[in-house]
This record gives structure tokens, sequence and C-alpha cells, in this order.
């Protein structure tokens, strides 16, 4: 798979949406009880590292940190760090589009509701279920590969 493309995309929070060409999910980044806090990042470095192993990924993508809630903003940016240092540590190349981007491209709308990105993904993109995480992340990978022309 040598100079093959190999994207990750992230919905990055702590229901952490995910999505490669051969899969999709979302990873639960949740602090369990008598955990610090510092567990989550554990947690999230561990799953990127297992993903990059298995899918070979050769470029991430995500939705850049945004929104009003302090604490959940805290977390993402936290998160962030996580990813972007592992990302440099490999030598993994990352793009972070914005949520409107995101939006307008999955819906038309750059201020689409969560339900209307459920709705595209599930009609456009085969998602089965109704988690808004996973469905961004999916069109987070769209987004990415459009950018690229593929």
């Amino acid at each position: 798979m040598e100079n093959e493309l190999r994207i990750l995309a992230l919905d990055i929070a702590t229901r952490c949406g995910w999505c490669t060409e051969t899969a999709h999910g979302v990873w639960d980044l949740s602090i369990k009880r008598d955990e610090s806090s510092g567990m989550r990042l554990i947690r999230f470095k561990h799953k990127l590292k297992e993903m990059f192993d298995l899918e070979e990924i050769t470029l991430v993508a995500f939705e850049r940190t945004s929104g009003q809630h302090k604490n959940a903003l805290i977390v993402q940016a936290e998160l962030h760090g996580v990813l972007k240092s592992l990302c440099e540590e490999l030598n993994i190349d990352y793009r972070a589009f914005s949520a409107s981007e995101i939006k307008k491209f999955a819906t038309g709308k750059g201020n689409a509701k969560k339900t209307a990105m459920i709705e595209a993904a599930q009609e456009k993109l085969g998602l089965i279920g109704d988690d808004d995480n996973e469905a961004d992340a999916m069109w987070i990978y769209q987004v990415m590969k459009s950018s690229l022309g593929i």
C-alpha cells in the first residue's frame, strides 16, 4: 500500500466519530468512575495508534474546534493536541475543516442541524443508525476526498 492515500476522518469529542475507507463508528472516550481526566487522552491516543496501524493511515481529517460550551471546547482542544502531536511524531499529515464547510458539503446549508446531517448520511452514505458523531465523521471523510479531487 505504499504511496496510497489512506484517510482517517474524525469528529473529535468524548463520543468520537471516525471513518475510513473500509469502516466507520464511534469511540466512547468517557472517563470512567475513579479515573483521572487524563484517561480520556490516553484512551484517544491508543485508539488513534490502533487505527493508524490497522488501516495504515497516511492522512487525518477532522472538524476544527468550535462551539459555545467551555468544557466541551476544552476537551476538544486537548484531544486535538493529542492528535496533532501523534501525527507529527509519526509523520502523518492532517487537515481541519470548519463545521460550516462540512455542513454545507453534506446538506447545502452551512448551518444545518444535526438531524439534517444524520438524514443526509443515511440517504447518501448508507449510515445505519442515528449517531451524529458517526455521520459527521463520514461527511468529513467525503469533504477530505473532495478537497483532494478524489
